[in-house]
Parts: C-alpha cells; sequence; structure tokens
C-alpha cells in the first residue's frame, strides 16, 4: 500500500466522521494506518477526526503501551437537529449490520434487499 487513497469524487451518504467511528466501533485498538485505509483516508485525515470526536465527547481513549484503545459512548446523542434524540448506538447499529450483509456471499444473505 502507497499510503494515498484513491480519490472520489461525488457526493456519499456516510460522512467520513461516520466512517471512521464505525471502524473504530469494529475494532477498538485499530491503529490509525489501518482506519485510514478501511475508510479510504488519510492517516493525517484520521487523526483530525479522532480529535474532532475525542474533542466533542464522542470518543475517548487510553494508551496501552504504544496502542491505543478507543471507546465510543454509545449514549452520545447525534450532532445535526434532523438526527434529534438519535445516539451513537443506533447509527453504529445500522453500520455494523451492513457490514456482517457485505461479509455475507449473497445467496445466504436471511433479510430482504431493496431494489431499484
Amino acid at each position: 500500500m502507497d499510503g494515498v487513497p484513491e480519490p472520489h469524487t461525488g457526493w456519499t451518504f456516510l460522512t467520513n466522521h461516520a466512517r471512521v467511528l464505525a471502524a473504530i466501533a469494529d475494532n477498538h485498538s485499530a491503529r490509525i494506518r489501518d482506519i485510514a485505509a478501511h475508510c479510504r483516508l488519510t492517516e493525517r485525515a484520521v487523526q483530525k477526526i479522532i480529535a474532532d470526536l475525542e474533542q466533542d465527547g464522542y470518543l475517548s481513549h487510553t494508551r496501552e503501551g504504544r496502542t491505543n484503545t478507543y471507546r465510543i459512548d454509545p449514549g452520545k446523542v447525534l450532532r445535526h437537529p434532523a438526527e434529534a434524540g438519535l445516539t451513537v448506538a443506533s447509527l453504529l447499529s445500522l453500520l455494523v449490520q451492513d457490514e456482517a450483509d457485505r461479509a455475507t456471499p449473497p445467496g445466504d444473505r436471511s433479510r430482504p434487499r431493496a431494489t431499484t
């Protein structure tokens, strides 16, 4: 890996903050390098996002040797007024289910998928 993610043009449904939070929820001791690769962001962008999330209380970390272990506050309410009352846990539950579906072969999915 050369450390530079492929560029993306256009809009997306999820913010980079949500992607980083989901990656951390999947692995609480993930390295910034691994989060960046998973989210297709630069390491510097991930560091900034983690700092934002920590500053606003969505995330904290403890240092264990050379490793950071992150803790997400699942009860923290999402920031946008349109999501008033929704918590980080509710957002992550949707994203975790999506990750599980992507890891399951298409013929093995038990819940129906939306069609266009």
